[in-house]
């Protein structure tokens, strides 16, 4: 297949997925460094809130798997089960602690079946504040800026429980600098309403998120299948400025587990105006395709670089990676 065109005809972005998250725990300042080290064009944060409403980065507000809240006996009694977006979850949840609490927590590697656990409890749990002055600092003298590309986690539940995400988001954005469709930001969601709201506030670029499956929790009965249809690809493009889907609804995979045939979901979607960010690029044989795996060991690494080459073929506007080392040159070499 010929090698399609971005949307805008510039080279796709590389947007370090938690940081440089396959090297370093991942929502640490430390895997942001590392990150801008390695070359990434965005750092992405997920956002979360703290019981007094301070926006912190940690892919899920239950934070077990990313911290060592689960030894801290003095937290033991806030373990506790909730329902978010629907499924019931069972830990400790950033919306129980104040910042100060937080930060006395440390963070830890998230897959430790696969990645070194040697930087477990060196660093703490950033806020969203402290990512933004840290990245200020990083682009002094900069030509072109390190951007940043926070989602919203959770957005409809957090609002439900006094805390939503847009007020202070938006805040801080405008306190260092972030305004207008030139920005170097995405702000995205896997939910509708809360980017619906966003747009209303603001003019800042916005990705819809998508799963292979299932839908936007704060719109029962809607899939992201149907949002994917050329006809929802336009709806979109009325209040977001792209999409982020699960790569597979790009380049599904066959039942051997190798790369199939592309769909047409990039055409599509820059058919309505959208740029197309897909995630997540890992160098783990565990989740690279058949016929890009380096070995039966799945901590092993694997052609990485070959699987992002065919999805630049499509036409991608930029990917999610957790490993900034592998996806910078397999890009800037296409």
């Amino acid at each position: 297949m010929a090698t399609q065109p971005t949307l805008d005809g510039k080279a796709a972005i590389v947007i370090a997925h938690r940081g440089a998250s396959g090297e370093r725990p991942e929502h640490t300042l430390a895997a942001y460094k590392l990150a801008i080290e390695q070359g990434a064009d965005f750092i992405e944060p997920d956002l979360v809130l703290t019981r007094d409403g301070v926006l912190v980065a940690r892919h899920e507000n239950e934070i077990s798997e990313t911290t060592d809240v689960a030894d801290r006996p003095e937290f033991a009694a806030r373990r506790a089960t909730k329902t978010i977006d629907g499924r019931e979850v069972s830990g400790w949840f950033t919306e129980d602690f104040t910042l100060a609490e937080l930060k006395t927590l440390r963070a830890k590697e998230r897959l430790p079946q696969l990645r070194s656990t040697d930087s477990d409890g060196a660093f703490d749990v950033p806020t969203f504040e402290e990512i933004l002055a840290f990245l200020a600092e990083a682009n002094m003298g900069r030509e072109t800026p390190v951007g940043v590309y926070p989602e919203t986690k959770h957005p409809s539940y957090f609002a439900s429980i006094g805390l939503p995400h847009e007020a202070p988001l938006l805040a801080l954005l405008d306190a260092y600098g972030y305004r207008g469709r030139a920005a170097p930001l995405f702000i995205q969601s896997f939910e509708v309403g809360n980017l619906k709201a966003l747009r209303a506030k603001s003019d800042l670029p916005l990705i819809q998120l998508m799963e292979a499956e299932g839908g936007p929790a704060d719109i029962p009965g809607t899939s992201y299948a149907a949002m994917a249809s050329p006809e929802g690809l336009k709806a979109i493009a009325a209040y977001a400025d792209g999409i982020g889907p699960n790569k597979t609804m790009i380049i599904p995979r066959t039942a051997l587990g190798s790369l199939g045939s592309p769909t047409t979901l990039v055409r599509d979607a820059h058919a309505a105006g959208l740029k197309v960010h897909p995630w997540t690029f890992r160098r783990e044989n565990y989740f690279l395709p058949l016929g890009h795996k380096g070995g039966i060991s799945p901590g092993g690494h694997g052609d990485l670089a070959g699987e992002i080459r065919a999805y630049l073929a499509t036409g991608i506007d930029g990917l999610f990676s957790d490993n900034v080392r592998e996806a910078v040159p397999a890009v800037r070499d296409r």
